[in-house]
């Protein structure tokens, strides 16, 4: 779990720290204040520099350059890509330009010694030295970043790459040919993470989910959840009504045949994305891109309640964003109910001067806040 965060040079957050983080965690702030670059940070540090999750999230952007089928240059292609993670889409060699990912190294209580190190991207100029046999087989490859001060001299002999590293492994990926992945959905599957992404119902998505906790006392976190829209709602499943394509559908007590879920409008379908991403991120993470899409703002607060619960229940660290004051509010009554004693905190995000800066607010002075009617969003 992280109790802090430090981002570097990543996106428009050239350098954002936050003090303390909670259990479960409301990002607000003005449009272009990094909300949804926070999370993607945080996926970033979750799965460890995964280089599918980093091209999904380009692609989510239009930034994956690479894909667009254009006779490009594979390297200029890559570089303008990968640029787009980097304040200012500056490409650098220089390792104070890295984008660094992770916990506040010093704490008022000293060092963080338990935390992981951070998650280190950088584009690097690199040798490839291929070791061959008698017979001319490549036997071992060693690829090793140039110091920045070398890179004029030898640049016409190095090769351009994305350098990931983490506390366990450096790796340096070659850009100047086509990336091409199994699939870009691949990081999905990663036990420590689940991303529900800006009004997306994710319906392939949340079949899988689905028939990982089916049988399981999991599934009646997600029945329980879908009663907060539907108070009749007794199972669901995922059926294929054309091959290769699953969908949701649902068993109300009051009738005989089973409807489609997506028939029932998008609150009960945000609601199940959300649920199911929830009880498949136990011990991990679970990040949440504009909470109040596609929900009233009467159901809210008791979807709130839920993600609270589970949070606790399943030992998930929760990292949501939103515009909506309606959320904020919901989110502080749960936050501040009697018997609440799982950690939250309200953060806001402000864009002073180009820099964004954040202000915390625990439950205590997320009242007061309110009370004196403080802007939080």
């Amino acid at each position: 779990m992280l109790d802090s965060l430090a981002i570097k040079n990543f996106r428009n957050l050239k350098d954002l720290t936050i003090p303390s983080l909670g259990k479960v965690n409301l990002i607000t702030g003005k449009n272009n204040t990094g909300k949804s670059a926070i999370l993607e940070a945080i996926a970033i540090y979750a799965t460890r520099g995964n280089i599918d999750l980093i091209f999904q999230l380009l692609d989510d952007r239009g930034e994956n350059y690479s894909a667009t089928g254009l006779k490009t240059n594979p390297t200029d292609a890559n570089i303008r890509s990968l640029s787009s993670l980097f304040t200012n889409r500056l490409v650098s060699y220089d390792s104070k330009d890295a984008i660094s990912i992770g916990c506040i190294k010093n704490t008022l209580l000293g060092t963080n010694s338990l935390a992981q190190k951070p998650v280190t991207l950088q584009i690097v100029r690199y040798f490839e030295d291929l070791h061959t046999d008698k017979r001319g087989n490549v036997t071992s490859r060693i690829q090793d970043p140039i110091p920045k001060k070398e890179i004029k001299s030898i640049i016409i002999n190095s090769k351009a790459g994305f350098e990931i590293e983490d506390e366990e492994d450096s790796f340096i990926l070659p850009i100047d040919k086509d990336i091409t992945f199994s699939s870009y959905a691949a990081w999905i599957n990663e036990d420590n993470l689940q991303f529900v992404r800006t009004g997306n119902l994710e319906r392939e998505i949340n079949g899988k989910l689905f028939d990982k906790i089916t049988l399981t006392e999991k599934e009646q976190y997600v029945i329980s959840a879908l009663k907060i829209i539907e108070p009749s709602t007794e199972r669901i499943a995922f059926v294929e009504e054309v091959p290769g394509k699953r969908t949701a559908v649902i068993k109300l007590s009051e009738k005989q045949e089973v409807l489609p879920l997506r028939s029932m409008g998008d609150g009960i379908n945000r609601i199940l994305t959300v649920i199911l991403a929830m009880v498949n991120a136990e011990g991990g993470y679970l990040l949440i891109d504009e909470f109040e899409n596609g929900l009233h703002y009467t159901v809210q607060e008791r979807l709130w309640s839920i993600i609270f619960k589970l949070a606790q229940d399943l030992n998930i660290q929760v990292f949501v964003t939103t515009h909506s004051e309606d959320s904020i509010a919901a989110f502080s009554r749960v936050l501040n109910t009697p018997n609440q004693t799982l950690a939250g905190k309200l953060i806001r995000l402000d864009n002073v001067n180009g820099t964004i800066k954040q202000v915390e607010y625990n439950a205590e002075e997320l009242k007061i806040a309110n009370k004196n009617n403080i802007e939080t969003r």
